[in-house]
């Protein structure tokens, strides 16, 4: 929410109406930033919750809000310069394959010693 939020700000402040989607460059990084945020979440949640079930709940939720917290910075630093944006994306990426990891050892340790 914060992110659209921030994507009508810039908007208004730009004097973009929608449907458009380009104008000024700060207002194409904040809505390339919001859009790109919002195509991860649905991965983010899936993983999140699969992990959160067959691992360890305290372990996923701290990967979790380490993951959110990567996500705002990459939206401040593309918000800011587009190269701003890629220590950020990486350190989220990491998190989203380090959820991939304990959902499928939750998983494997599931099936095998059930």
């Amino acid at each position: 929410a914060y992110f659209a939020l921030q994507v009508i700000h810039a908007r208004r402040k730009h004097k973009i109406s929608p449907p458009e989607t380009t104008g000024h460059p700060e207002f194409e990084r904040i809505f390339r930033a919001q859009v790109n945020c919002s195509e991860y979440f649905p991965i983010f949640i899936s993983l999140l919750w699969v992990a959160g079930i067959f691992f360890h709940q305290g372990v996923v939720a701290a990967c979790g809000l380490l993951y959110l917290y990567t996500r705002f910075r990459y939206f401040q630093g593309y918000a800011a310069a587009a190269q701003e944006r890629l220590g950020p994306l990486y350190a989220s990426v990491r998190l989203l394959w380090l959820l991939i990891g304990l959902a499928a050892v939750g998983l494997l340790a599931h099936f095998l010693l059930t």
